[in-house]
């Protein structure tokens, strides 16, 4: 075990909904502790603005169109993960050695390998009078990677901690993240990683949580479905179900990132708020538990899940009926084996931090398919 290191970590994700932030300490491998988590809500104003800056940016020419008005939400963006973070560090009285900054991504497109996160790294060291590391992205963008996933290591580490009795049941653990947009991570036990890193396997798989938001953002005064109690009162159009996974053409094989924007919800235009929210909730099911078939290659597999995409019943329920033929799968949520499912992203920045002040490998071949295991980060004292 190498020296400990404590970390905040600070997650803004597809939802706009708020901030994770989590601190930890670990030695940016097999070690690590959960300190504190803590959720920071967006007020309404800024998570509107948010939102629609978001929405105009569908071009990587938008980024420079809309320069200002970026520049002007990335400012607040970060005044606000600046408060969370002081207030945190400040209650809990802790000395902090890295925060690890995400920021908010803006615009994702794979196939250029552009990735926009915003959140100003040097402005939130000079607030919170820490180092920051952040813009974790590029530099494995810049080794032929995706960009994303980034979690997985961090994936591998909690199951090796919380679930290692589980290797001994099952021939493979997953880790699946159902947030705007879900990813899975077939984790390895630690000396096996060692050995065979390629045995760390993960990828973006299709929607989470984001078609069902959007529609209901849309077509309700809700931002999402709680529970998927809508859709549990709706009934799924199969006509426009079965048309809409025979026009998708970006999945699989599970080899590119993805953003909430490569999913559109044109297709159940037309249809009512119950049975739209349905057939978005099923059409989301079919891409998770197909992948989760895809991963599990036909041996014994437990699938873990985290995210927000766990808390909808609806969801859930649909993915277990579409798995109810595989005897060899499991699926389960994340707290069923002590783990808070909230946090997971937050915490893994922390960690992901610390891992690149020790320039360490962040991400790999066969998770974000860069040409070699690549670290990542800048790092920002600016105070």
């Amino acid at each position: 075990m190498g020296k400990i290191y404590t970390a905040l970590g600070l997650m803004s994700g597809t939802s706009m909904d708020g901030i994770d932030a989590s601190i930890i300490s670990s030695d940016g491998d097999k070690e690590y502790s959960i300190i504190v988590d803590k959720y920071y809500k967006y007020e309404e104003k800024f998570r509107d603005e948010l939102a629609r800056i978001r929405s105009k940016i569908i071009t990587n020419e938008d980024l420079v169109s809309f320069e200002t008005e970026i520049s002007e939400i990335e400012r607040e963006l970060t005044l606000l993960h600046a408060n969370a973070a002081n207030d945190l560090i400040k209650n809990n009285n802790l000395n902090i050695d890295f925060i690890g900054f995400h920021g908010h991504t803006l615009f994702h497109d794979s196939k250029k390998k552009i990735s926009k996160q915003i959140g100003d790294g040097n402005l939130l060291s000079s607030l919170c009078k820490k180092n920051v590391i952040f813009d974790f992205r590029k530099a494995d963008i810049e080794n032929g990677g995706e960009g994303a996933p980034l979690t997985p290591i961090f994936h591998n580490a909690v199951v090796n901690k919380n679930l290692n009795k589980e290797f001994n049941k099952f021939d493979s653990i997953n880790i699946l993240n159902i947030g705007g947009i879900a990813n899975i991570t077939k984790t390895a036990k630690w000396e096996k990683f060692y050995k065979y890193p390629n045995m760390l396997q993960a990828s973006d798989i299709g929607p989470g949580n984001c078609m069902i938001d959007s529609w209901m953002r849309n077509n309700s005064g809700s931002m999402f479905d709680k529970n998927g109690k809508i859709a549990s009162y709706g009934k799924t159009d199969r006509l426009i179900l079965n048309q809409a996974l025979d026009n998708l053409s970006i999945l699989p094989p599970y080899n590119k990132s993805l953003d909430i924007k490569d999913f559109d919800i044109s297709f159940v235009r037309g249809l009512n708020l119950e049975n739209g929210a349905s057939t978005l909730s099923d059409f989301t099911a079919e891409i998770i538990s197909n992948a989760i078939i895809h991963y599990s290659n036909s041996q014994n597999s437990l699938s873990v899940v985290c995210g927000g995409g766990r808390k909808n019943i609806y969801l859930m329920d649909m993915i277990n009926k579409k798995l109810s033929n595989y005897n060899n799968l499991k699926f389960f949520p994340i707290e069923n084996f002590g783990i808070d499912g909230d946090y997971i992203e937050s915490q893994a920045f922390a960690y992901l931090a610390i891992r690149s002040f020790l320039n360490l490998p962040l991400s790999f071949p066969q998770t974000t398919r860069c040409l070699s295991p690549s670290t990542g980060g800048i790092l920002s004292s600016n105070y």
